[in-house]
């Protein structure tokens, strides 16, 4: 039954399907993107959607760290929520410097 069904169904041809969803003259010059490109072009709001969620964690942190109120157990999870967020921080802020220096290194643009 298996057989019959696979044999029935028509072979699929991907690059078609995108041409006729992406005909090729809305497509940017370099219609070819490898996965490389998409990371390049993805990576820069990456970047930026980290930050804000840092930003909020740090807000977070703080509101709960303000209504705590003493209590030993709610300050200490702020201050986690805090200091995770500051890891946070460094780890963004590293991982864009290294993608820097990789694109001084082997001279290819990465965040455009």
């Amino acid at each position: 039954m298996k057989e019959k069904l696979l044999a029935q169904t028509p072979a699929v041809n991907f690059p078609d399907i995108i041409k006729k969803v992406f005909p090729p003259e809305s497509l940017p010059a370099k219609a070819n993107l490898t996965l490389g490109d998409i990371v390049s072009r993805i990576l820069p709001y990456i970047f930026v959607l980290a930050g804000l969620i840092l930003f909020g964690f740090l807000i977070f942190g703080g509101f709960e760290l303000l209504t705590s109120a003493g209590n030993p157990d709610k300050v200490k999870a702020a201050q986690g929520k805090i200091t995770n967020a500051i890891v946070g921080f460094i780890i963004i802020f590293l991982s864009y410097w290294i993608v820097q220096i990789l694109e001084i290194i082997f001279g290819i643009s990465i965040l455009g």
